[in-house]
């Protein structure tokens, strides 16, 4: 089997999303380039059932010189939602792994007409601004094309309306932790609001925190 390093590290961290619940059913997928060659992309399959998935039923991208994608290898075929992974690693040579869920507090914080989710703790500021996607028809080129302009040079997760969210990071570990803490600060945004008593972090200590990441002194 090819790419069987980078093909387990995709396996374990969809297993790791469906623990968490930041997946349910088939929904969701999970991208990454393997060291051996940026434009090889392992990517979770399309519509199979995460219960009892091994290493090679990780689909085996190319990304072509033209802008298109070949299955190479695997059991069954790519996501459909390949085009947006792959087309945020062409865009970001800093993004190495993709995370794209339907988690439930991150979707429900893209409603609204003038959506924001805000760092209620201190770890949730490295992954802010969020950016907002407009809804646009899941697997197309369009919502690819969304998705990489909202993220941008720098950004490191963008919700979609109606559909969930988008992680990605210099590697797996990365872009999970991206996922993990932006749902946390949604759900924590939800549940605050709901209480009555939301109260994000200021500005100003956003920054610093920001800052501390950055400098490796995070506590």
């Amino acid at each position: 089997m090819n790419y069987e390093s980078t093909r387990k590290i995709v396996l374990d961290a969809i297993m790791e999303a469906v623990e968490q619940k930041l997946i349910n059913g088939t929904s969701g997928n999970i991208a990454m380039r393997t060291p051996e060659n940026p434009s090889i992309v392992c990517i979770t399959p399309s519509g199979i059932s995460y219960t009892g998935m091994t290493p090679e039923d990780i689909a085996v991208v190319e990304m072509k010189g033209d802008g298109t994608n070949e299955w190479i290898e695997g059991n069954y075929k790519p996501s459909s939602e390949l085009p947006m992974h792959t087309a945020v690693m062409r865009a970001r040579k800093d993004v190495n792994a993709t995370v794209h869920t339907h988690s439930m507090y991150a979707t429900i914080c893209a409603m609204g007409e003038n959506p924001e989710l805000a760092p209620i703790t201190p770890p949730q500021c490295e992954f802010t601004p969020v950016g907002i996607v407009s809804f646009t028809m899941p697997g197309s080129n369009d919502v690819a094309d969304k998705v990489v302009d909202t993220l941008g040079e720098n950004g490191r997760v963008c919700l979609i309306k109606n559909h969930g969210m988008f992680s990605c990071g210099k590697d797996m570990k990365g872009a999970m932790h991206a996922t993990v803490y932006t749902e946390e600060m949604a759900q924590t945004t939800v549940i605050a609001k709901t209480l009555g008593a939301y109260e994000p972090m200021p500005e100003d200590a956003v920054k610093a925190m920001q800052a501390l990441i950055a400098a490796d002194q995070a506590v």
